[in-house]
C-alpha cells in the first residue's frame, strides 16, 4: 500500500500548503532531505484550538492540533518533494507547545503527532523527537511543530 493510499484507508487528505505569514518558505529541499518550517494547526484558514495548554486548550484538544499541524508539515514536503509518496521515511519531528506554568506532558501532545506519522508511514515513520514546552508560539498556537523527511532515491 502507498502513502497516499494508506491516508486514504485512514480517511485523511493533504491540506493544502499552508501561505507564510512571513519571509520564509514551507519548505525546503536540500538533496535527499526536506526539512519544514514550523507547522501550526491551520484548518481551512483557521488556527485550531489556540492557547495555553492546558488553561485555555485541554490536552486531548492539543493532541488533535498536533495531528493537524502534522498533516499540514506532510503537504509542505510533499510540495516539493512531488507527492507523499517520495517520502522515504521520517527523520526528525520537533514539536513545541505552548504551556501554562507547571504544564509537563508536553510528550503526550507530541505523541498524538508521532502515532499518525507511524499510523501512515509504518516503520518509516518512526523518528527521532523533541518536545518541548515553550511560553508562547506564534498566533497564539496551543502547538507548533517541524519535521525532517528523507526522500527516496
Amino acid at each position: 500500500m502507498t502513502y497516499a493510499q494508506k491516508l486514504d484507508a485512514l480517511g485523511l487528505t493533504l491540506p493544502p500548503v499552508a501561505t507564510p505569514v512571513g519571509s520564509y518558505v514551507p519548505a525546503l529541499r536540500s538533496g535527499r532531505q526536506v526539512f519544514t518550517s514550523g507547522q501550526l494547526p491551520m484548518c481551512d484558514g483557521a488556527l485550531l484550538h489556540p492557547g495555553k495548554v492546558p488553561t485555555d486548550v485541554t490536552l486531548e484538544q492539543t493532541q488533535q492540533a498536533a495531528r493537524t499541524a502534522v498533516l499540514n508539515g506532510l503537504a509542505a514536503i510533499a510540495g516539493v518533494a512531488g507527492g507523499i509518496d517520495a517520502i522515504e521515511r521520517i527523520v526528525r519531528l520537533g514539536v513545541f507547545v505552548n504551556s501554562a506554568a507547571g504544564f509537563t506532558d508536553q510528550p503526550k501532545v507530541a505523541n498524538a503527532a508521532s502515532d499518525l506519522l507511524a499510523d501512515i508511514f509504518g516503520d518509516n515513520g518512526r523518528h527521532a523527537r523533541a518536545a518541548v514546552g515553550v511560553a508562547e508560539l506564534p498566533l497564539n498556537a496551543s502547538v507548533e511543530l517541524e519535521l525532517l523527511a528523507e526522500l527516496r532515491e
